[in-house]
């Protein structure tokens, strides 16, 4: 069943996880919005109770405030905005320094205003998230890219769970990371969760590509760019693959 949720527009503060946590700790799902978020994905957020702009003196792109786009302010959900001066006028609130004084600043937008009720856990949004994971993939094919960092990790285990070895796995060995990161990663997923898990080390090929180069911003382009030659080459060796996951 698909739970109610506030959804959270990040117009630059500094505070969006803190805001999205205190909403779980209510029992209510809670999840982060970039501030352009287009037409069709907000028409498709159906089960969003309210929205929350979240501003702060973070809200500048080139010197320009950013804001919500009009299809939040159009949504007709109820807005509860903090620290931000939108198309609309509206009371503005700050942050409150205390999560407790902020659950309580939260607690009657989020049930009294929004109507959401308080049904959300961990397990339930695990369950929630197998189960859309199954009707979406079917019996198909998920490639993923598992660097080992906790977004990649937590898709890679969420993955599993939902679809075993339909997921193949690839972790790409730069040479770059801490000692022993990559067979840490080996074991966890190949070893223990069982995954299909294809492991290149490449590790003379980043150093070779990185000789010479002092400029960190160009050593970060040059990971980046062949990070993402040596995923293709290992990707065009797995067949039946029909969908490509990120984290």
């Amino acid at each position: 069943m698909q739970q109610g949720m506030i959804l959270i527009v990040d117009l630059g503060s500094e505070d969006n996880s803190r805001l999205a946590r205190a909403i779980r700790s209510l029992g209510v799902y809670s999840e982060i919005y970039p501030h352009d978020i287009l037409e069709q994905e907000m028409a498709s957020l159906s089960h969003v109770k309210g929205i929350i702009l979240n501003g702060g003196k973070n809200n500048l792109v080139d010197g320009v405030k950013i804001d919500a786009a009009d299809c939040v302010y159009e949504s007709q959900k109820p807005l509860f905005v903090i620290d931000h001066k939108g198309k609309k006028p509206m009371d503005l609130g700050a942050m409150p320094a205390c999560d407790k004084d902020l659950q309580d600043v939260l607690r009657p937008f989020v049930f009294d205003v929004c109507k959401a009720e308080a049904n959300w856990n961990m397990e339930n949004f695990i369950a929630d998230q197998v189960a859309l994971i199954r009707r979406q993939v079917g019996n198909k094919k998920v490639l993923l890219a598992l660097s080992g960092g906790v977004d990649s990790s937590v898709v890679a285990a969420l993955l599993i769970k939902a679809i075993g070895h339909q997921l193949e796995c690839v972790h790409v060995n730069h040479g770059l990371m801490r000692k022993g990161e990559s067979e840490q990663v080996v074991a966890l997923f190949r070893n223990q969760m069982h995954a299909n898990l294809v492991y290149v080390d490449a590790t003379d090929r980043f150093l070779y590509k990185l000789a010479g180069v002092s400029n960190p911003e160009e050593k970060r382009k040059i990971i980046g760019a062949e990070f993402i030659r040596v995923f293709e080459e290992e990707a065009g060796k797995l067949k039946g693959i029909e969908f490509l996951a990120q984290g």
